[in-house]
């Protein structure tokens, strides 16, 4: 089974595994979930937090709009407060244009690999 196929199985992810996904750190998470009211894990009696797929779809709005766009937080915020359906729908279009590349250069790299050498 995939990679992708268990992430899809899994309902819940530590913290340290939603900052690996988006290459930032814990507490950048810990500030953004106080910043946005659109990420709420769930926490343990501990605090432990647990990302549910939404908090993780969540985090990957914020981070398009803050790391990718380069907004201020308070930008982001006001972005989802004006157009958030909008704001969503671009990021996925986004992420879908992203795949498409991906999948475009892992096409051209394996024609490469065939083409007779000169």
């Amino acid at each position: 089974m995939s990679l992708k196929k268990n992430k899809d199985l899994k309902l819940y992810f530590s913290i340290s595994e939603v900052a690996q996904m988006f290459d930032v750190n814990e507490s950048t998470l810990r500030f953004w979930e106080k910043e946005f009211d659109i990420i709420n894990p769930r926490k343990t009696s501990k605090g432990t937090r647990f990302y549910k797929q939404e908090d993780i779809d969540a985090v990957r709005l914020i981070y398009h709009l803050v790391k990718e766009r380069g907004m201020t937080l308070a930008g982001a915020r006001q972005k989802l407060k004006d157009n958030k359906e909008t704001t969503i729908r671009q990021e996925e279009i986004v992420n879908r244009l992203k795949q498409i590349k991906e999948e475009l250069l892992a096409m051209r790299d394996a024609f490469d690999a065939f083409a007779p050498k000169v």
